[in-house]
Order: structure tokens, then sequence, then C-alpha cells
């Protein structure tokens, strides 16, 4: 009788557990689709900070329609095509900035500080991205969630390579 007790028992705590660990995956996957949604949200800020200098500013034509059509494309560009959007973005902007640096254009401050707010706050959540994005890729390459398919039909986060590029 006592073997059936601490069988069960036994039983009991590794569903428990398995159950646990199923939560706390599903926790992790929302994370790191709440910190996409932060983070989509802010870069789509940006590309429309980048069309607002655009229109405001004394761009020369050829810094204009490349400041200009890199913010559509970044706003308008597919899941797949993304990567490139943003980093011929994050490109143009650095154009922008040495240009408005060293004096050959002006921009209004405010705008350059809206700027400066928007990529810092891009930066944090990047990193916050990816770091949700490494706790459910190292979470997911555990032997138990592997086996027992913890994480169901859930596809593993994909890291993007623009949120590499430097800001």
């Amino acid at each position: 009788m006592t073997n059936y007790l601490v069988i069960a028992i036994i039983v009991l705590i590794f569903a428990w557990y398995l159950s646990f660990s199923a939560s706390r995956l599903d926790r992790l996957h929302h994370r790191v689709e709440t910190s996409w949604e932060h983070l989509d949200a802010l870069l789509q800020r940006r590309a429309a900070l980048a069309l607002e200098i655009a229109h405001q500013s004394d761009l020369d034509p050829a810094l204009d329609l490349l400041l200009t059509a890199s913010a559509y494309e970044s706003r308008e560009a597919p899941m797949a095509d993304r990567n490139e959007a943003e980093s011929l973005l994050s490109e143009s902007l650095k154009v922008l900035r040495e240009s408005a640096v060293s004096g050959e254009i002006t921009i209004k401050v405010a705008l350059l500080d809206r700027l400066v707010d928007v990529t810092e706050k891009i930066r944090i959540a990047i990193a916050i991205h990816l770091e949700s994005v490494s706790a459910v890729e190292n979470l997911r390459k555990k032997f138990v969630f592997k086996f027992f398919k913890l994480a169901g039909r859930a596809k593993l986060p994909f890291h993007y390579s623009f949120e590499d590029d430097q800001l």
C-alpha cells in the first residue's frame, strides 16, 4: 500500500513539474510577443519621425528621397523583408545625423531630440526582446521540453538581423 502511495506522490509531483514548466514556457513566449509588439511600435514611431524630419527640414533632394523611401519601406515591409527595411532606415538616419552634425543641413532641435529619444528606447527594447528570445531558446533546448513537447505548436522566436545594427 505504501509503495502505491509513494508512486502516486512521485507521479503527481512529476505531473506538477511538467505543468509548471509548460506554464513557465508559455509565459516566456508571451513575454517575447509583448516585447516584439513594443519594439515594433517603437520602430513604427521611428519611421514616422523620419518622415516628419524629411518633410519639415531643408534636406538636399537625394537625402530627402533616401530618408523618405527607407521610412516608407520600413513601415510597410512584410515581416519577411523587415531586416533589410529596418537596416536601410538605420543607415539613412546615420547619414542624416552625420549631415546635421557637420552643419550641412538644419533640422529642428525638437525633431532631433525626439529622434535621439526614440533611438534610445529602441536600443532598450531590442535588449529586452533579445533577452526574452534567448530565455525561450535556452529553455526549449532542455531535454524535458523537447521530450514532452511542452512548447506545443508554438514557433521558436525569430531573431532579426537589424536587431544587431548600431543605432
